[in-house]
């Protein structure tokens, strides 16, 4: 497998990932970059792109993945709740949405999500073997926020709840929407939101 992250435009300069399989299937999780730069990769590496995740439906994280879909004619995953087709949601369509605990598999990688409201409705989080995508629900030292639209205080406590009882890697990268990277193990044990919000 070959992994590669990107960042979409300024000011946000969303982190974005592209992962491609040893037999040169791709995979692009929250498409925040343009177009042109994944196809470089794609291109670069003789690979052909075949699903794209998006861990919520924000448009910072989807900028280019219809014109990545109707390209590659990949299937692209989002939840229906996420798919508005207004300015802070833009999808106006999607192929697939997430079933809870599902793994999708493309050839030797397996991606299993998780539903983790909170940030909007649809958020997700993704397992693919090591590395954990968290999207804009748990950050290096943070948590997503809850006052954008679409955002809920409660949903976000029970999120994340729900994340110190995934079987995660304690060394998995996680991997979030912006910002650094950390691992499973730092933030359940140190992140003050995590720790905060999980005390019964």
């Amino acid at each position: 497998m070959k992994f590669f992250q990107l960042n979409g435009p300024a000011p946000l300069y969303t982190n974005t990932y592209l992962l491609i399989s040893e037999q040169g299937h791709a995979v692009v999780i929250d498409p925040a970059a343009p177009a042109v730069e994944y196809n470089r990769i794609l291109q670069q590496e003789g690979a052909t792109l075949t699903h794209i995740f998006c861990t919520h439906g924000h448009f910072d994280h989807v900028g280019s993945a219809e014109q990545l879909r109707q390209q590659w004619k990949a299937t692209l995953y989002c939840e229906l709740c996420d798919v508005r087709g207004v300015s802070g949601y833009p999808l106006k369509a999607r192929d697939k949405g997430y079933e809870e605990g599902q793994t999708i598999t493309v050839d030797e990688l397996s991606f299993t999500v998780w539903h983790t409201p909170g940030h909007t409705l649809g958020s997700v989080c993704i397992l693919c073997g090591n590395l954990f995508f968290t999207g804009d629900t748990l950050f290096a030292g943070s948590v997503g926020r809850t006052d954008l639209p679409g955002g809920n205080p409660e949903q976000m406590v029970a999120s994340c709840k729900k994340l110190k009882r995934l079987p995660i890697p304690a060394d998995a990268e996680v991997l979030p929407g912006h910002e650094g990277h950390s691992t499973y193990a730092y933030e359940m044990q140190n992140n003050y939101f995590i720790t905060a919000m999980c005390q019964d």
